[in-house]
């Protein structure tokens, strides 16, 4: 098979070099790894962060906690069609990692899962034009769809053969490309996302239990403006620094996070033991402990598992409540 012709355009800098090699850093501290295998509770906290961000990004109005609930399949109201998005974004998300990213069926079949129900050519690549607009202004008018199935050809092709580029690197190049080209009718953005990630934990398992899109929710503005002056200069270098920072970032506090949760592993494992179905007030759980005060109990055993993500308020909005109750994600 010969290799592809394609040429993503975007040049090599110090900042992304630097970059890089910062991520690289983090990753190889046996301390980072080892944090991430001996907290496995953060993975399914993250991976309903990294659901609830993507769908966000996307104008989804579910809460955090609405989020969990549709995928701990209770009852929740809110609009039909964004619980769907939350239902199938977390079917997808279960079984996107055993995905090959550089088998374009793999990819059709995702987005299907992705937009059953919500998409009448969900499972296709589009067959009509696509322009993304701000308000009335076009900001982005994307290539034709007759293109788009050798022009995705071509760019998976690049990907798995551009063996000379850091998957890092290589990884944020597909990513721009893909919401370049648009080749769906809907969910490209949640599509391009995802399918970087998959990229990601190719190179390194790691990045399954990382929720990177948790950080560009917070810098939304910003994702959309990167990926406007790419568009204008022809050049994604842009927007792979920022998905580099990023993803720095987002290592750079998990790092910091994780390294305290395993610090108080004991204390939080006795906290979360208590638990059963239903929440539990503070004095409850510190009866159910055996403690009697109150500052020591916060410090070591509730507010360390609220920081990772492992219980979680049942009035978040008014946390000095007398009402205020705790339960186990």
């Amino acid at each position: 098979m010969q290799k592809s012709d394609y040429q993503p355009p975007y040049s090599i800098n110090d900042r992304i070099l630097n970059q890089t090699a910062g991520i690289i850093e983090i990753l190889a501290k046996s301390s980072f790894s080892q944090n991430i295998k001996m907290a496995p509770m953060l993975r399914r906290s993250n991976r309903i962060k990294t659901i609830h961000a993507s769908l966000a990004i996307e104008n989804n109005s579910l809460s955090f906690e609405q989020v969990r609930d549709v995928i701990e399949g209770k009852l929740v109201q809110g609009p039909p069609t964004e619980i769907m998005e939350a239902k199938n974004a977390f079917l997808i998300y279960e079984q996107v990692y055993s995905l090959n990213p550089y088998d374009l069926d793999d990819m059709l079949r995702a987005h299907a899962i992705l937009m059953k129900g919500l998409a009448t050519d969900a499972g296709m690549f589009r067959s009509g034009g696509v322009g993304i607009y701000a308000g009335d202004q076009l900001m982005h008018m994307a290539p034709p769809a007759h293109l788009v199935p050798t022009l995705m050809q071509s760019l998976t092709k690049w990907t798995l053969d551009a063996s000379n580029t850091h998957p890092l690197i290589k990884s944020c190049v597909f990513h721009y490309e893909f919401e370049f080209i648009h080749p769906f009718s809907d969910g490209n953005g949640r599509m391009g996302r995802m399918w970087q990630s998959l990229l990601l934990f190719q190179w390194n398992p790691l990045f399954a239990s990382i929720p990177i899109e948790v950080l560009i929710k917070k810098r939304q503005s910003e994702y959309y403006e990167v990926l406007g002056k790419c568009d204008q200069t022809a050049d994604s270098s842009l927007f792979i620094e920022f998905m580099l920072a990023v993803i720095h970032d987002t290592l750079k506090d998990m790092s910091a996070s994780v390294q305290v949760g395993v610090q108080v592993t004991e204390q939080v494992k006795r906290l979360l033991e208590v638990f059963l179905d239903e929440p539990l007030s503070l004095q409850e759980l510190m009866e159910k402990l055996g403690l009697k005060h109150r500052p020591s109990f916060r410090e070591s055993y509730l507010l360390p598992a609220i920081r990772h993500g492992l219980i979680e308020m049942t009035l978040p909005d008014k946390p000095n409540s007398s009402k205020q109750k705790y339960r186990k994600l």
